[in-house]
């Protein structure tokens, strides 16, 4: 019996959306009305005292003062709440950027069914009912009910629900390639499936929580920006407080709408109605790169992270050996070698066998025979040769032993000019592989594991930022240093077994690094969960993705770089931002302070270095820059501060100058512009 596929629109654009900030600003703009409820604000303490505040401040416009009139009070009240809302929106904003992957993710499962395996047959049962150890059946057409194990069979799998990509890739029971992701979908064959966890638990309930769950999460470096951000509020409290009876010993009286701008003035409202945006915003940059996160502390470790252990094959080098150079025996001339090793590869299915001949068309472009008429020899384990018969002639290609044996000739015959430079691939970490026809050598292959374009260039730019990168590889240490070499790595582990890689790790750690690495097999499960960010890939053992507290949808290991990136640039924005939120009270001081003091101590208008119009015009200047310089900043807080590769005294040094001086200047300008607008509007 064939259950109803449930259709489900996945594609790359529907699934990574292009969300503009046009199409998110009326939803956000309404939840930031929604987030005005102190049970929601408490989250942000800053802004639930500037909501306090505005609620304060409300109240006293109808009470009649004889030093701010009503317009001016009513203006600072309008002003602060102004400033709780665009904190809100904000925060709304970076929310409203995942929700559109999150509502199409959600889609996809609802009204799902799973064909569940009972004795003596199979159920048809909703796919929220299924638990751990539940074992499915699905056929082609239908989709995968929940994250599983394949136990039995062999299939295509369109993964594009999940990861946009619309390739199918193949499944099967056994080895590292077992694993399969709910809401994918079978595009062949059939699957018996373990299922390997419970409602709530799987990749897609985890990348929604991801998604929909960031604003309630908060890593350990959030609850310590919290708490220096609610101590700074408490210190500018009790001073705001003691001003009072301080004016009073000075024969004066300071009015509380005043107080109360300048509390919130001081505080530190900008980080305070970024700090959540900051953090929701990065965690989406993480969803949009296809890597789910188990824990926000994962993502900051990656900020933070001093050494990456990188798989050689796939993430360093392509995995696939490509033909390099081709070296001709004394004698035969480089168009007969050519011919005879593109002969000898044209049925050669593998990736090496197709490098081959691509190599070849473009360093000796000749006529090809028809695949058709070629009689092909595939390798065997037996005799390590493989290639083509073709009008009465053999064609021959195999490793260096197997191919002297079958031309007949000892390896102490080889010609030295061949000998040298097949010692020299070797030596070099490559694969050299003979070619003969009619047991005549005509030559050798260099095959090389080819570093992928850019890497060096990228581990370049970590180490300015200083991470140490290390290659881990089961090549011997002198195939694993040729290989180190050219791209550029700082260290190599060679001859990598499961308990090197554990120790490897363990001795950083011993010596107060971080370190991060991938794996997709059960070998390298242990080294994962000691990383402090170990990535797994989607496509690998569940024993893998257990282990670690990143999972890669796509099963890419190079991401693990682009993870590193935005760990840093989550950290780097918000001390960024907390710098240019602390240097803004400079300009505060000489904005209010003169005007909050000028009836007692007249002497203090020499700090008036804006010349501000009036005291009333100070004040309400520097209530209206606080809240609009959230609203100048909220691209930045969703888009990230950009790391540049260089040390962490430079980035230091750069921050400082554009956020810290920044922070002093801007203020100092804004304030005195909106002091003029105001003036000339007669607004104060």
């Amino acid at each position: 019996m064939n259950m109803p596929a449930t259709e489900t629109v996945a594609t790359k654009a529907t699934q990574s959306p292009k969300t503009s900030v046009a199409t998110l600003w009326r939803p956000a703009l309404k939840q930031a009305f929604v987030k005005l409820d102190p049970r929601q604000l408490y989250r942000a303490p800053v802004m639930l005292v500037v909501e306090l505040t505005a609620v304060f401040t409300t109240v006293l416009c109808f009470i009649p003062d004889s030093v701010v009139p009503v317009f001016v009070a009513a203006q600072i009240a309008l002003w602060l709440w102004f400033t709780v809302l665009f904190a809100n929106f904000a925060e709304a904003l970076a929310e409203g950027r995942g929700k559109a992957r999150a509502d199409s993710l959600k889609a996809g499962s609802e009204g799902l069914s799973a064909r569940r395996q009972v004795a003596p047959g199979f159920e048809v049962i909703p796919a929220s009912g299924l638990r751990k150890g539940d074992v499915v059946r699905v056929e082609a057409g239908e989709m995968i009910p929940g994250d599983g194990e394949v136990i039995e069979g062999i299939a295509a799998v369109n993964e594009a629900a999940i990861t946009g990509e619309s390739a199918p890739v193949i499944r099967e029971s056994g080895g590292d390639r077992s694993a399969v992701t709910g809401n994918t979908r079978l595009v062949s064959d059939w699957l018996l499936v373990r299922i390997t966890s419970n409602p709530g638990e799987s990749t897609l309930d985890r990348m929604i929580a991801l998604v929909e769950g960031a604003k309630r999460q908060k890593t350990p470096n959030e609850v310590a920006l919290d708490i220096l951000l609610i101590g700074l509020t408490l210190i500018f409290l009790l001073v705001v407080v003691t001003l009072q009876p301080f004016a009073h010993f000075a024969n004066g009286s300071l009015p509380l709408v005043f107080l109360v701008a300048l509390l919130v003035t001081l505080i530190p409202t900008t980080i305070g109605g970024l700090l959540s945006a900051i953090g929701i915003a990065g965690m989406d940059r993480l969803v949009r790169l296809n890597v789910i996160a188990k824990s926000g502390r994962a993502v900051e470790a990656a900020g933070d992270v001093h050494v990456l252990m990188l798989d050689k094959t796939g993430t360093i080098t392509f995995g696939n050996r490509r033909c390099a150079a081709v070296y001709a025996t004394p004698g035969v001339s480089a168009k007969e070698l050519a011919e005879g090793a593109l002969f000898a590869s044209l049925a050669d299915e593998t990736a090496e066998g197709k490098s081959i001949v691509e190599y070849l068309r473009g360093l000796h472009p000749q006529p090809e025979p028809a695949v058709e008429l070629l009689t092909a020899v595939p390798f065997s384990a037996e005799t390590r040769l493989s290639g083509v018969d073709y009008q009465g002639r053999k064609y021959r290609k195999g490793a260096v032993d197997s191919l002297l044996v079958f031309v007949g000739l000892p390896r102490s015959e080889l010609p030295t000019v061949l000998a040298r430079e097949i010692d020299k691939i070797a030596q070099s970490g490559g694969t050299p592989l003979l070619v003969c026809v009619d047991g005549r050598l005509l030559g050798a292959i260099h095959l090389k594991d080819v570093v992928k374009p850019g890497i060096r260039e990228r581990f370049a730019e970590l180490r300015k930022l200083g991470i140490r990168t290390v290659m881990v590889t089961g090549d011997n240490p002198l195939t694993a240093a040729a290989i180190a070499a050219e791209a550029g790595v700082d260290d190599v582990l060679a001859e990598a077994t499961p308990e090197k890689k554990l120790a490897r790790i363990r001795h950083e750690q011993n010596d107060g690094r971080l370190v991060a690495m991938c794996g997709d097999g059960a070998n390298d499960a242990p080294a994962l969960a000691q990383a402090d960010v170990g990535m797994a890939m989607n496509d690998g053992t569940q024993a893998a993705r257990e282990a670690a507290n990143m999972v890669d949808l796509d099963s890419d290991p190079t991401k693990l770089l682009d993870v590193v990136q935005i760990g840093k640039e989550l950290l780097v924005t918000r001390g960024a931002l907390t710098t240019f939120s602390i240097a803004n009270d400079i300009a505060k001081y000489f904005a209010i302070l003169p005007a909050l003091f000028a009836s007692i101590y007249p002497q203090l208008g020499v700090l008036n270095v804006m010349h501000l119009n009036s005291p009333q015009s100070a004040i309400v200047s520097a209530i209206v820059f606080n809240a609009l310089i959230i609203v100048v900043l909220i691209p930045l807080a969703l888009r990230g501060v950009r790391v540049q590769a260089a040390s962490a005294a430079a980035l230091l040094r750069r921050n400082l100058l554009i956020y810290g001086l920044g922070g002093i200047v801007v203020p100092f300008v804004g304030i005195k512009a909106i002091d003029m607008l105001l003036t000339a509007l007669n607004l104060v």
